[in-house]
């Protein structure tokens, strides 16, 4: 099932599939619902997928601010309340995130404790120091001059399919995303704004510790860089949480090793059926 639902304001796409338990799916910077395609096999017969994309991604309206930490928790909180009958019986959720998105996961389950049945964190982003910018008027600019120029429609669909290798994403619905001004000015802005999210990540450690025997996994790309495992490994500790390495995988391990995704929310959050 395919619906928009108005969240701030803004329309926001999502996709609802299976049955089961709910859990919710955020791509990293730039990506799109279909990323997650590969998973759903493996989920579906045992899960209620959620699959949304923020502002700015996907088929989502433009962003109308600039993301935070706490606004992205907020977000994945307000889009399971419009999606409401949808999603089946209420009760706290597996929240998942890719990337970037992994900052928003976390944040969703430090200031949503209750609705939070476990917490998965695919290849995420890390940052032991965080640099804010504080501002997005560079971003802004330079996506001003980009879609002026023409640049998403002569060489979005382009950029997607170089950083996705054998995508298998039909080409019309790969023009009808990234062919756009909205995506391009979507992913700038939350790369504007990265440094200020984990920042504020990391305020939020501080002041909201995560519900206690939350059920916590770090599933981790290393792809061969021992500094990547190093890090991912020390934020699974920090976390208290399982570690776990999809080997062989790039960064979308949800395309790579969608089965190693599918187990790491199977286990964890509730019992199987």
């Amino acid at each position: 099932m395919t619906v928009f639902v108005r969240i701030g304001g803004v329309a926001h796409h999502a996709a609802v599939d299976g049955s089961g338990p709910v859990c919710v799916l955020g791509a990293g910077l730039g990506l799109s619902w279909f990323d997650w395609d590969p998973v759903l096999p493996y989920l579906a017969p045992h899960r209620t997928v959620v699959r949304f994309d923020r502002p700015g991604h996907g088929l989502s309206a433009p962003a109308a601010a600039p993301p935070t930490a706490a606004g992205e928790a907020d977000r994945i909180a307000a889009l399971l309340d419009a999606l409401g009958d949808a999603l089946g019986p209420r009760g706290p959720v597996t929240v998942v995130g890719h990337s970037i998105a992994g900052f928003h996961a976390e944040a969703f389950a430090r200031l949503h404790p209750d609705r939070t049945a476990a917490l998965v964190l695919v290849d995420s982003s890390v940052e032991e120091h965080p640099r804010p910018s504080r501002t997005t008027a560079g971003s802004r600019a330079l996506a001003a001059v980009l879609c002026a120029a023409g640049v998403p429609a002569a060489l979005g669909p382009l950029v997607r399919r170089l950083t996705v290798r054998g995508d298998p994403t039909p080409p019309a619905l790969i023009r009808r995303v990234y062919g756009t001004s909205r995506v391009l000015r979507g992913a700038l802005l939350e790369n504007a704004r990265y440094g200020d999210v984990a920042a504020e990540l990391l305020a939020l450690r501080a002041r909201h510790p995560l519900p206690p025997g939350l059920p916590v996994t770090v599933l981790a790309a290393p792809d061969g860089s021992a500094r990547w495992e190093r890090r991912q490994r020390a934020l699974a500790r920090r976390l208290g949480a399982r570690y776990e390495a999809a080997e062989p995988s790039g960064h979308l391990v949800m395309r790579d090793r969608p089965d190693a995704v599918a187990r790491a929310i199977l286990r964890t959050g509730h019992v199987a059926e």
